[in-house]
């Protein structure tokens, strides 16, 4: 009978790829924990912030705008509070500002992810290295006694699967969790570039409109 002690016998007889695992599964687990805590209410925190600037801008309350961005946490608000620091800059300058900050952003949405990916790739790879350590095990054992037989091989033969399971689920759940990330790291990218647009043609807005309502109002004297 299969017992839990036999399996941990196992384990331990197959450290050289399940030690390297279990610290692959341990880092991914982390993380990601620490990504997602990270990430949480960015998307909707970006989106909010980004209309009540463009708000402010819009009535010309210019130290309103820099104002909301400085009492925000957010890592958007670095960003616009650089923007509207910066005075007669056209808009193709100002939108090359921002491609540079939202790169930055990116990079720092992307930290420790490669990590995961990294374990993702290789955790295959290290559970066939147990897989063929196990197996030779299982020869060499056969040689040494001179005997043959399943009886023999079992246990060599069981740790080179368990390698083989524990290599496969462990690339399972961290590519899993890879393409997650991936996917709310590009959705906060996408957030962040609409967001600049935005703030970008608000200004625009505010530069061509002053003008006008200047020249207007002095027709009318």
């Amino acid at each position: 009978m299969f017992s839990s002690e036999h399996f941990i016998d196992l384990l331990i007889m197959g450290w050289l790829s399940n030690v390297p695992l279990a610290i692959g599964s341990i880092a991914t687990i982390s993380i990601f924990c620490e990504r997602l805590w990270s990430f949480r209410g960015l998307e909707d925190g970006s989106r909010e912030l980004a209309t009540r600037v463009i708000e402010a801008l819009v009535r010309r309350d210019l130290g309103g705008a820099r104002e909301t961005c400085e009492k925000s946490e957010l890592p958007i608000a670095g960003m616009f509070h650089e923007a509207l620091g910066w005075e007669n800059v056209a808009a193709d300058d100002l939108d090359r500002v921002f491609a540079t900050r939202r790169a930055e952003l990116a990079t720092g949405l992307k930290r420790g992810v490669w990590m995961i990916g990294t374990v993702g790739s290789l955790a295959p790879f290290v559970g066939l290295f147990g897989t063929v350590v196990g197996i030779i095990r299982a020869f060499a054992k056969m040689s040494v006694s001179g005997e043959t037989g399943f009886q023999v091989v079992s246990a060599h033969l069981s740790e080179a699967l368990i390698a083989t399971a524990a290599g496969l689920g462990v690339a399972i759940v961290a590519l899993s969790f890879f393409n997650y990330l991936q996917t709310r790291i590009g959705n906060l990218n996408a957030v962040y570039a609409r967001s600049t647009e935005r703030l970008v043609q608000a200004l625009i807005y505010i530069e061509t409109a002053q003008p006008a309502s200047t020249s207007a109002s002095t027709g009318d004297r």
